[in-house]
């Protein structure tokens, strides 16, 4: 049976008193309520060093990490049928080891990598996640390769982690993080107000083949990050946005999509707004947000150089805006004056009927990695790679992280939608939009 554990007293006990329980943000409860084994919603991280860590001093540096951040020690508490809110329980150290060494063979990153889209970390031991030191015969050094259970935490969050077992792995403690730029208030663009009242495209199915198997599949690629005049009105996410945005609209008309230039594309974007250092908060802290672009915005031959700026205006509004992390009508779903399973049918319910006015896709850009990633003797990190979950309606995400000067990209996608081979069309035309936004060909 599991252990009864209580708050955290400053020098580092637990006083006397009731286990500590923390309901489910909005986030985590909408994410509890539209679970499903099929397509489980997994983040993965892929940190990749040069050398190779030592088994036990990682164990113990991870095992200090999540003491550190005692927020990621949690577990989903039993409830009963009638119970009105979901909880996590926090806990003084981990249920399970979340450290594995998996053997050295060849092959094993590959077969980390499908674990980490195939098998969430269960949501009933803490912590919510897993890492695994990927090793192989033939590929110097190592990959940490983390499986995150979404519920409960995100990328950036899970990363933070990261860092902070890289700082103690190497007794080098890293220099403070400065805190995203949030830009000044900005009304939205008229355009991308109107555009969003319109039911936008999907991603068109490709060849899954005859018989799909469910869940995600992947590819991952390493691009050079697109060049920026000086000054330019413009960031790299707005690069990467527009890429994404024209990707799509190529892929939806090469497979005939009905209403591929009539139909405008809506792409969703999380801003994370939480400081970076070792008091970042732990758990979901990204809200989303939604770039509008009219079909008549991406048509072969379009104004690339023009579609940049407008593209930064509406980015720039967005993130200003005060918005809850999921808009005002997810708060509304978690009030508790139903019991938690008549509002888990609610929720499911309303999912597949909002299906059709899904956003088209989801770009998650990290941006540059904020922390050096040194583990001392096994090196600072090479190249860092990020994936969110593709469940359907949307079945697509783009994902995006910058190490060393270079683009780490990930395309995941839901089997039932797109085959390999779709993968690697997308990821072409992908390659393709994103040089034509360099600044030496806009």
């Amino acid at each position: 049976m599991a252990t009864t554990h209580h708050q955290r007293a400053p020098g580092g006990g637990r006083p006397p008193g009731p286990p500590v329980r923390v309901p489910f943000p909005v986030v985590d409860e909408v994410a509890r309520h539209c679970a499903q084994d099929a397509e489980p919603s997994t983040v993965h991280i892929e940190i990749h060093l040069p050398g190779r860590v030592d088994e036990e001093r990682l164990r113990s540096a991870f095992a200090a990490a999540l003491a550190r951040h005692p927020r990621a020690l949690m577990r989903e508490r039993p409830r009963g049928p009638l119970a009105r809110r979901y909880e996590w329980e926090l806990t003084e150290a981990p249920d399970t080891d979340p450290v594995s060494f998996p053997p050295c063979a060849p092959g094993a990153l590959g077969r980390a990598r499908a674990g980490a889209l195939d098998r969430a970390p269960a949501l009933t031991a803490s912590p919510p996640l897993r890492l695994d030191v990927v090793r192989e015969p033939d590929r110097e050094g190592c990959v940490l390769l983390f499986t995150v259970h979404h519920t409960a935490l995100d990328g950036p969050a899970c990363l933070r982690l990261a860092a902070t077992a890289a700082e103690i792995y190497s007794d080098s403690p890293a220099p403070p993080s400065p805190a995203p730029a949030r830009p000044d208030a900005a009304p939205l663009p008229r355009q991308a107000r109107t555009q969003a009242l319109a039911r936008p495209a999907q991603v068109a199915s490709g060849s899954p083949g005859s018989a799909p198997v469910p869940g995600n599949a992947m590819l991952l690629a390493e691009l050079p990050v697109p060049r920026r005049e000086s000054g330019a009105p413009y960031t790299v996410n707005d690069q990467l946005m527009v890429a994404t945005a024209l990707t799509v609209a190529d892929w939806n008309r090469a497979q005939g999509a009905p209403g591929a230039d009539r139909r405008p594309l809506r792409i969703t974007m999380p801003v994370d707004d939480r400081t970076r250092g070792p008091e970042m908060p732990i758990g979901n802290g990204t809200r989303l947000v939604e770039v509008g672009f009219a079909a008549a915005e991406l048509t072969p031959g379009t104004d690339v150089a023009a579609l940049l700026r407008t593209t930064a205006e509406r980015t720039r509004a967005l993130k200003a805006q005060p918005r809850p992390q999921l808009g005002h009508g997810a708060g509304l779903l978690t009030v508790p004056l139903l019991p938690v399973a008549a509002r888990a049918a609610l929720t499911r319910g309303l999912r597949v009927a909002a299906g059709p006015w899904t956003s088209t896709t989801l770009l998650s850009n990290i941006g540059r990695i904020p922390y050096p990633l040194d583990f001392g003797d096994a090196g600072r990190a090479t190249a860092v790679w990020f994936s969110a979950p593709a469940r359907m309606p949307r079945g697509l995400t783009f994902t995006t992280a910058s190490t060393g000067g270079r683009l780490h990209l990930a395309l995941r996608w839901s089997r039932t939608l797109l085959g390999e081979s779709d993968g690697a069309r997308l990821l072409d035309l992908f390659t393709r939009h994103l040089a034509a936004t360099s600044s030496e060909a806009v």
